[in-house]
């Protein structure tokens, strides 16, 4: 690990304008201090957020949707009881995500802006074509843990579990940098790497998230959370599906269904969620929204065990809504 010097401001304007002088934003640092040791990022300043008032916890104002703190702690989601009976999915979406130390230190602004875990990309001597190589070494390589969906120059997945949930409810991100805030669709941070764009995230440079927020009417839907992993807990998804919708007299209305760990970005297919609109999510629409969920995959020489896996998933998340 390269040496640097370290600062926790105590305000946010403070914290944007060494950010804007190239400073790297400290949250839990249960990402970034790994990437540091694998000498994927070499700080020169490190900016420690957690002093900033006004950025941890969650509220919740009738009318006005679910707001959450970018440095609220994960492990806050997944034990706070009203939380858990306004939007129980967070908690099932968090309680296999790492152990519970990851999930005290990590925030949910962290995870979100999260790396990928391919291991050629975490490997310090490989110049892979994420990190400005001619190559993606996982096509033809180890790739049992890449995209099926999606991909382009670069297969890897992107990791979070938390972030399907939140896009299912339809969750935006409030952004600020020292030249002013803007607010997008959750969705919309995550980029598929490709051509020119040799990046995961909209993150602009010096830009922070502050919040994230769920409109009032999404918290209306009932949502189920799928995840199959390589060990029983506390790991990364090999699959998981976010499946969200209004159960009214027995069929479903304003459906989400969302995917992680099968593309570089969560992934959504709208006209999958229009087909199940106004279904009893009996097992025949379960089927059609997996096949096209899953339709165009492409998977690679060690990972077509994802294909049954999400299909399995999708149909367990669908069902779970009526039971």
């Amino acid at each position: 690990m390269n040496a640097f010097s370290y600062v926790r401001p105590r305000s946010l304007a403070d914290g944007l304008r060494l950010l804007r002088s190239g400073a790297t934003a400290l949250a839990g640092g249960t990402d970034l201090l790994g990437l540091m040791k694998d000498g994927l990022q070499r700080p020169e300043l490190l900016v420690d957020l957690t002093g900033i008032e006004g950025l941890r916890g969650w509220s919740r104002e009738r009318g006005k949707g679910l707001h959450i703190g970018a440095l609220t702690p994960l492990v806050e989601l997944e034990t706070a009881e009203d939380l858990r009976r306004t939007m129980p999915i967070l908690r099932d979406s968090l309680r296999d995500a790492a152990t519970l130390q990851l999930r005290t230190m990590g925030t949910v602004g962290g995870n979100l802006l999260q790396r990928n875990r391919c291991w050629y990309f975490r490997e310090q001597e490989t110049v892979c074509w994420l990190k400005g190589g001619t190559k993606c070494f996982a096509i033809e390589g180890e790739n049992r843990l890449h995209a099926i969906l999606g991909a382009n120059e670069c297969v890897a997945v992107s990791p979070s579990d938390l972030v399907p949930a939140l896009i299912a409810y339809d969750a935006e991100v409030t952004l600020v940098s020292s030249r002013g805030q803007r607010k997008m669709k959750l969705a919309d941070l995550y980029v598929a790497p490709h051509g020119s764009q040799r990046r995961e995230h909209a993150l602009r440079p010096a830009e922070l998230i502050t919040e994230i927020r769920i409109p009032e009417a999404a918290l209306a839907r009932k949502g189920a959370f799928q995840k199959a992993m390589e060990r029983k807990a506390w790991t990364f998804a090999l699959v998981s599906v976010a499946a969200a919708a209004r159960i009214e007299r027995g069929v479903a209305r304003d459906v989400r269904l969302v995917l992680g760990g099968v593309a570089p970005v969560p992934w959504r297919v709208v006209a999958a969620e229009r087909g199940l609109e106004g279904s009893a999510l009996d097992e025949a629409a379960c089927a059609d929204a997996a096949d096209r969920v899953l339709s165009g995959a492409a998977p690679l020489r060690d990972n077509g065990y994802k294909l049954p896996l999400a299909r399995e998933l999708v149909r367990r998340a669908l069902r779970s809504l009526v039971a």
